[in-house]
């Protein structure tokens, strides 16, 4: 355990060293960011004099070593637009996103197993053929339309759901507003939610439903049904527990790349999680901003991964988490 940790904080920070590279070394392509600092009414003279204190004249390298010293301090730069640390408005934004993600994932877990294994053990039932049929559909629609689609039908001709933002919060502690102990606030969360895990749910009933039917023709399965075993301890603890190893290695993953999907969700319900905040700060050109959201995600995504290994590992025994077999 420990030698796998250290290997993959080791990789960790290998990779982190390359997404900061690439976060950083696209700023120059997003437009003049003093186009937010001072305005149009700033003569170039001025520009110039600004761009050279802000150090945005230095070469690509001595900006980038700059940056990284920097950043392996918490210090991310300090946002354009708010006057205050990036990393500090990305926090404040970041309770938002993850309790989205978070909302999404319990929806996704609650739907997919029951519907992939019930799909899996009578995969001629009409019910089955339903789900099918229903998660090509999901899988088909770009979430951006989905997530109109559910806030023209709930929100506007059925009125049953709140259509934009997060509602009642409460403060729970540091940058923490939580709409999780408030009616109004899980009201809000029902509809992106729901927007969000349509791009994952048709994927994990698919994908739990083909990975059962394989363990289900698998030889130790074959011979507990032999021995007469009961036909619930076959499906849910013979099956269903092997079935579960691919699909915690792709949900890991799928669970990281939600983070990013957030975007085009909360543009439409106008929620304001990390996603929406990215967005404002592309079109105001705020660099530091975009830097940070880059960097911030792509730590979760390290994070996600590692704690999938870890969790795949206790899963199945037979893993070793040192890479000895």
């Amino acid at each position: 355990m420990l030698a796998f940790l250290i290997r993959r904080i080791a990789q960790a920070a290998v990779v982190m060293f390359v997404i900061s590279l690439i976060s950083f070394s696209i700023q120059d392509n997003l437009g003049d960011p003093l186009r937010e600092l001072v305005g149009q009414a700033v003569s170039e003279q001025e520009r110039n004099a600004l761009r050279e204190e802000l150090g945005l004249n230095d070469p690509f390298l001595t900006q980038y070593w700059r940056f990284a010293k920097k950043a392996v301090q918490g210090d991310l730069g300090d946002s354009y637009f708010f006057k205050e640390p990036a990393l500090q408005v990305i926090l404040k934004k970041l309770p938002a996103t993850l309790e989205l993600v978070f909302g999404a994932t319990l929806i996704i877990v609650l739907l997919s197993v029951p519907l992939g294994v019930f799909s899996a053990i009578r995969p001629h039932h009409w019910f089955s053929k339903l789900v099918m049929g229903v998660s090509i559909i999901g899988i088909s629609i770009p979430v951006f339309l989905t997530a109109i689609l559910l806030m023209y039908v709930f929100a506007i001709e059925l009125g049953l759901m709140p259509s934009f933002g997060r509602g009642e919060l409460v403060h729970v502690f540091g940058y923490w507003d939580s709409g999780f102990f408030t009616w109004d606030g899980i009201m809000h969360l029902i509809l992106p939610s729901v927007a969000l895990s349509s791009i994952m749910l048709p994927l994990f009933i698919r994908l739990i439903r083909s990975e059962m039917m394989e363990v289900l023709e698998s030889e130790y399965v074959r011979y507990a049904w032999a021995k007469g075993l009961n036909p619930k301890r076959i499906y849910f603890l013979h099956a269903l527990k092997n079935t579960m190893l691919p699909v915690i290695t792709v949900g890991g993953v799928q669970i990281g790349t939600m983070v990013a999907y957030t975007i085009l969700t909360e543009t439409v319900f106008q929620w304001p999680g990390m996603g929406f905040l990215f967005l404002e700060a592309v079109n105001r050109v705020d660099t530091p901003l975009i830097v940070a959201y880059l960097i911030v995600v792509g730590a979760i995504f390290v994070i996600t991964n590692t704690i999938v290994d870890l969790i795949y590992g206790l899963v199945n025994p037979t893993v070793k988490l040192a890479g000895k077999q």
